[in-house]
């Protein structure tokens, strides 16, 4: 048996071989470009949080441990004015969610060591850490009560299915099958958590020294976070459908008020369309909340609305914002929140009367790093410090610190490692779609490359179709460029950030001509002088592999394709995605069997009859989103036709979680690239290939 530091030096070297490089290092050098194996190294902040006197900020560092081929999380502690940083839960297991306490002496945190997920309580001043209770399920929500002597939270309750009939009485010792799964739940299955057990999310109640948490809601009925106490600790606030088709309604949840003593309900909002997030203000005058009317189109900004603590007197506060808000805390008498505004996403503060200051920029996401897209994570302490991640295109996120003088970054947790690495610069490429709206693009160069110099170029389409690319870092996009390629994305019509005009351009026409802002990208990075016209490939997953599939169905133009995990046919998608109400409600007017020619002339299927360009198809084995009998309806449909393609899948990978495992992440960008290489016709084709 080989040892396992063996192991992993021979996966490095398989890793490193998928991606060669523009020009070979010295003997003894560091490996300069960017490969597979650097996926095992890279650090992430994510879910800061700061103390409540803003002096100290708890965050969760994520570390790749190359041993269980996944990313583990640990809780550090960063003191904002000696920059000094610690680990304050950290070892075996995973530990994540830090919860300051009311008075900033203690910290809740969830964690799990492979078996039942644990609630604890950790005292700074002396170290001491009290586990609370082992849970049956994973808590979710933590929220401190305003006094500290009781934590809220969100679990599952275990449920009973469906029976019917009755199986024969099995004989002592008889091996026989597993009984019967019947399913009776509208959602019965979900990515990433796969096939749901009976059972519903509740709140829940237990003291901070320890004991039995106490259920607080009930019903056949989720109830979602975050959660909110008011000052008084007499009620909790959070969000659910309770209504009574509530499993067909996904979009109209309500702001509820639980009475911590009595378990008593009170529904705050009644509109039509989702009301979340909901936080009490300080002097519990006020809650703040986002939402919006739903109008089943594609697309709708959420907006951040205030009313009375009993519900009355409701009003948005950003609806000439045209973003769309996805994070609120209170901060004095103003509303700190986050939204995304052309492919950045921004924190500022929110007067009660509307008006809006600029707190920071930059944020992204410190958990996934495949793809480039925005996101990131703020909170902010009584006197307006805030906290938040954020990263740039060559280095994943870090955390910061705004609020009083000019941001201010806490940690380098890559700077190492990375500065003896050539990551690809990454710069904003001016593109004009055909009816003469400006679209943002971002290009990456391969590291070496000269000015002048035409390179291979690969078109990466993002998802959603409602979600949006910006300058942030992207394992995906670093591996393609270390490889010889430029690497072209961009936010065409339909994309978020820009306003919902811009994003509901494609309601009701998607795929449509979002395919013409992405051809006018890759004419843009031909006209500037890096692609080379001849040498063009396309790729992109979820709406992009979508797009992609779509793409080769019209044109040509592309050497190779390379579709992660599409939707091939709106018919059967709409019928076998997890959210199976959706499609249907969203995104056509009629049911699939009320006009099926709707769906089959929008979905990539229809043009199949047209592609000459050599396709991979892949996809995660346990994709609920984009079921993988999307993938292998259109992988047959190649075959059939006798296109070029192979079909990629990858073990228990869910839609989300396609790049999950840093070894199958790297693996995913070394298949795709290895079937461009196929088809390149450059000079440095027979190398790349070679290599």
């Amino acid at each position: 048996m080989r040892s396992s530091s063996s192991k992993f030096r021979i996966l490095a070297l398989l890793l490193a071989a998928a991606s060669p490089l523009p020009a070979l290092a010295a003997p003894d050098a560091p490996e300069r470009a960017f490969t597979g194996a650097d996926l095992f190294k890279l650090e992430g902040a994510a879910d800061p949080q700061v103390s409540p006197d803003g002096t100290r900020v708890a965050y969760v560092r994520l570390s790749t441990d190359v041993m269980a081929d996944k990313a583990v999380p640990s809780i550090w502690l960063v003191d904002l004015a000696s920059g000094r940083q610690q680990p304050l839960v950290a070892g075996a297991g995973a530990h994540r969610s830090p919860r300051w306490s009311p008075d900033g002496k203690r910290i809740a945190y969830v964690s799990s060591n492979g078996g039942a997920p644990e609630l604890h309580v950790r005292w700074l001043d002396g170290g001491a850490d009290s586990r609370l209770a082992n849970l049956p399920e994973a808590p979710g929500g933590i929220a401190w009560a305003p006094d500290g002597r009781s934590i809220a939270f969100l679990m599952r309750v275990p449920g009973e299915g469906m029976k019917l009939g009755q199986a024969p009485e099995k004989p002592e010792g008889a091996k026989w099958a597993d009984g019967l799964e019947i399913i009776d739940r509208v959602t019965y299955r979900a990515d990433d958590a796969g096939y749901l057990k009976p059972g519903f999310d509740h709140l829940f109640l237990i003291p901070a020294e320890g004991g039995a948490p106490r259920q607080l809601t009930f019903g056949a009925f989720d109830d979602g976070g975050p959660l909110s106490w008011t000052p008084d600790g007499r009620s909790i606030l959070f969000s659910a459908n309770r209504g009574k088709d509530w499993e067909r309604e996904a979009n109209n949840s309500e702001v509820w008020s639980v009475d911590v003593g009595s378990g008593s309900l009170k529904a705050l909002t009644t509109r039509y369309g989702p009301d979340a997030a909901p936080a009490v203000s300080p002097d519990g005058r006020l809650v703040a909340y986002l939402g919006f009317d739903d109008h089943n189109r594609s697309y709708e900004n959420a907006q951040l609305y205030v009313m009375n603590r009993d519900g009355s007197g409701a009003r948005s506060l950003t609806s000439k914002l045209d973003r769309s808000i996805d994070g609120l805390a209170w901060s004095g008498n103003s509303i700190v929140v986050s939204y995304d505004d052309h492919g950045e996403k921004k924190v500022a503060r929110v007067g009660l009367d509307g008006s809006i200051r600029p707190v920071a920029g930059g944020l992204s996401n410190g958990t996934d790093f495949d793809r480039p897209y925005t996101g990131g994570d703020f909170t902010v302490s009584r006197n307006g410090v805030v906290a938040y991640t954020a990263s740039g295109t060559d280095r994943p996120a870090d955390l910061w610190v705004a609020g009083k003088g000019a941001p201010r970054k806490l940690t380098s947790l890559n700077a190492g490692w990375l500065a003896d690495k050539a990551m690809a610069p990454v710069r904003k490429l001016p593109v004009t779609a055909p009816d003469g709206r400006p679209i943002d693009a971002w290009l990456a160069l391969p590291p070496g490359r000269q000015p002048g110099q035409r390179v291979p170029l690969i078109l990466e389409i993002h998802g959603g179709p409602n979600a949006a690319y910006g300058p942030a870092f992207a394992t995906d996009v670093q591996l393609y460029a270390a490889h010889g390629y430029a690497v072209l994305y961009t936010n065409p019509r339909g994309s978020t950030s820009y306003g919902a005009e811009f994003a509901n351009l494609i309601d009701r026409a998607y795929p449509g001509t979002d395919y013409d802002d992405l051809m006018a990208a890759v004419d843009a990075a031909i006209a500037e002088g890096t692609a080379d016209p001849n040498n063009l490939f396309v790729t992109g997953g979820s709406g992009g592999g979508v797009l992609t599939a779509w793409i080769v169905g019209k044109t040509d133009r592309f050497k190779a394709a390379a579709s992660q995990k599409p939707v091939i046919n709106w018919l059967s998608e709409a019928l076998t995605m997890d959210g199976t109400t959706f499609t249907s409600c969203y995104w056509f007017d009629k049911k699939p069997w009320e006009d099926p020619m709707s769906y089959w002339n929008r979905s990539p299927l229809s043009l199949v009859g047209n592609v000459k360009t050599p396709t991979l198809v892949v996809v995660g084995s346990e994709d609920y989103r984009t079921p993988v009998s999307e993938s292998e309806q259109y992988y047959a449909a190649l075959q059939i036709r006798g296109v070029p393609t192979a079909l990629v899948k990858v073990p228990g990978a869910s839609h989300h979680g396609l790049a999950g495992r840093p070894s199958q992440s790297a693996a995913k960008a070394s298949a795709i690239l290895a079937w461009f290489d196929k088809y390149r016709t450059d000079a440095k084709a027979g190398d790349a290939a070679a290599k």
